[in-house]
Order: C-alpha cells, then structure tokens, then sequence
C-alpha cells in the first residue's frame, strides 16, 4: 500500500471559541400605507396645483391673444381715419375754394351791377396809402377800369394798370412802401380770421 493510498491527512481542532452567530439586524417595520383619505388629499392636491398652473397659462396666453387682437384693431382703425382725415382737409380745401369762386362770382356781379362798390373799396386803399402816394400803380380788371373812370375823380400819381388776371371787382395797389392785395381770396380770408378772433374773444 503506498503512502497516497487510503491515506487522510488529519487536521487537529482548534481550540478557538466558536464564532457568535451574527446579530440579526432589525427592519424597521414597513410604513404604514397611506388611508384613503389621505390618498384622496393628495390626489386633490396634485389637481389643484395642475389647475392652478393651467389657469395661470391660460390666463397669460389669453392675455397674449387679447393684447394681439387689439392692436390688430387698432392698426385697422388707424388705417381708416387716416384716410379720412385727409379727405376732411380735402373737402375742407375744395369747399374753400368753391366759396371763393361763387363769392368770386356774385361780387363780380355786384360790381359790375353797381359800380360805385368798386369805387368805394379804390378809395379805402388810396386812402391806406395816404400822403405816401407817389407814383401808386392800380391794377384792376380791364373792364372795370371803363367802368370805374366815371366814378373815380383823376388822382394825381396814380397809374391805372389793366390786369386780366385779376377778376371783376378784384384790385391790387402798389406804392415804393405798400402793397395791397385786394383780391376777392385774401379779402375772405381777412373776415374769416377776423371772425375767427372775435370768436375766440367772446
């Protein structure tokens, strides 16, 4: 039989104490789970914080929208009363002009009607140039130089000049210091601003 066969080696004990079984570490018990009301509480609360965050989202898109909307109209609004008050200012032009010109018309006619007007109004703008008077140049219409002769006693210095581009009872007078535009345009301007200032007086 040789050494290796059948043989077993053997270990002696040891002497040492047995090792102490380890502590079994204690679980905590389990948390308790949560009741149904508290649940409910929770699920309630979660809701209204979405809801809460939803309003608010909703509130400022909305706000957005508005803010959008009314500027949108407001630009639609500008784009029309632009328009309009140019064609105030148009209408407002037209119709001056068309006063003037029936003005224009009916004044001529008077004139024509009655010279002495005219005769009166050469003498209101003689007399603004007064003693100054030194080679005055009168413009009228050519008809109404016919027509006033009679009426007008010969001025010294005074040069009575034909002007087609004035109308019937229309005049301009030039001296070395004044001029008068005594056409029918500047003569309705002059009594509108001065009824315009006595309005404002009032």
């Amino acid at each position: 039989m040789t050494s290796a066969d059948g043989i077993v080696r053997w270990i002696a004990p040891g002497f040492d104490p047995p090792p102490e079984p380890e502590p079994e570490l204690e679980l905590p018990p389990p948390p308790t789970p949560p009741s149904v009301e508290e649940l409910q509480a929770i699920e309630q609360a979660a809701y209204d914080e979405g809801f809460e965050r939803g309003h608010a989202d909703g509130l400022a898109q909305g706000q957005a929208e508005i803010r959008r909307v009314v500027a949108q109209i407001e630009g639609i609004l500008d784009s029309f009363t632009r328009p309009l008050a140019r064609l105030d200012s148009e209408v407002g032009d037209a119709l001056g002009d068309l006063a003037v010109r029936i003005a224009g018309s009916l004044v001529g006619r008077a004139y024509a009607a009655d010279p002495t007007l005219l005769a009166e109004l050469v003498r209101e703008a003689l007399d603004s140039v007064g003693s100054n008077g030194r080679d005055v140049e009168l413009r009228l219409h050519p008809h109404d130089i016919g027509v006033l002769t009679p009426h007008l006693p010969a001025i010294d210095g005074v040069r009575l000049t034909g002007d087609t581009t004035l109308a019937r009872g229309e005049l301009r007078l030039h001296s070395e210091s004044v001029r008068i535009d005594g056409t029918l345009a500047t003569r309705l301007q002059a009594c509108l601003q001065a009824t315009l200032d006595r309005a404002a007086g009032a």
